[in-house]
């Protein structure tokens, strides 16, 4: 593992490959555990919120709340707004933040919600007792992160096993931990969050429409991205290696019997009160 530190590099970065799954995202597939908890007048903080598109729907569920959608990129808020804006949302707003240290006094929101953010910080239990503070006496945090080393697929596609370890790498080598979502109970209990609910959920790619897109996403993503610039700089792949992991997620898309599985951890911490 490499030395615990507060900002870790994102892997992914902001790539039109890297929006293509977010802007997919939405409060249903990716915050389900979270939605019975939700009243409509609770004030919301959504960490790491990107394009917003599972923003947006958070706030359409608390019409007489407030949600505000913070991210540590400034450039992405702009297409974050523009969605809050085409659904017509009122009770939303945003502004560029770092987990590890939140602009708010203690106690100011009823939820505080990340999903896919904890894999990607230096410090996920520093991060946990941040938002944790922010959050009023019998709120809640909201957790969910996917674990890669448990994703699973068929069929065996000779690359696809190349990827995964290639992508470990590269995440820890930045300073994050891709096998977040087995670890995200633990980082609450170290936290001091004794109040934890854990859960599990899943995406699952299986249909030809699915597979074309999933695989394809990733195919651009292993050339294009900021990753693929991180990998080949931080001397963990070569481009041809790059290439023919590309190349191997192409030919997974193309199988009939191709699926594939992600598995996230999910954790519901009530503060107390």
């Amino acid at each position: 593992m490499p030395e615990t530190r507060e900002t870790a590099v994102y892997t992914h970065g902001h790539h039109e490959s890297v929006l293509r799954s977010h802007t997919w995202r939405t409060a249903a597939n990716s915050a389900a555990y979270l939605l019975g908890s939700l009243e409509p007048d609770m004030r919301v903080l959504d960490i790491g919120c990107g394009p917003g598109t599972i923003t947006a729907d958070l706030a359409a569920l608390v019409p007489d709340g407030r949600v505000t959608g913070a991210d540590r990129a400034p450039g992405i808020l702009e297409q974050a707004r523009a969605t809050a804006e085409r659904r017509g949302l009122a009770n939303v707003d945003f502004e560029v933040a770092d987990v590890h240290s939140l602009g708010h006094p203690d106690g100011t929101f009823d939820v505080v919600h990340a999903h896919q953010v904890l894999q990607h910080v230096g410090d996920p239990v520093g991060a946990l007792r941040e938002m944790a503070r922010v959050t009023r006496p019998g709120g809640l945090i909201a957790v969910r992160d996917a674990d890669y080393a448990a994703m699973t697929w068929y069929p065996a596609v000779p690359g696809l096993d190349d990827w995964l370890d290639l992508y470990r790498r590269v995440a820890r080598a930045n300073g994050g931990e891709p096998d977040a979502g087995r670890r995200l109970r633990s980082w609450a209990l170290a936290a001091g969050l004794s109040d934890v609910t854990a859960t599990s959920g899943t995406w699952t790619y299986a249909t030809p429409e699915e597979r074309a897109w999933w695989s394809g996403l990733w195919a651009d993503r292993t050339l294009a991205s900021a990753y693929a610039d991180r990998a080949v700089q931080g001397g963990h792949a070569t481009p041809e290696e790059l290439r023919a992991v590309s190349g191997a997620w192409r030919e997974w898309g193309r199988r009939e019997d191709g699926w594939f599985a992600v598995l996230h951890g999910e954790i519901l911490c009530r503060k107390p009160a």
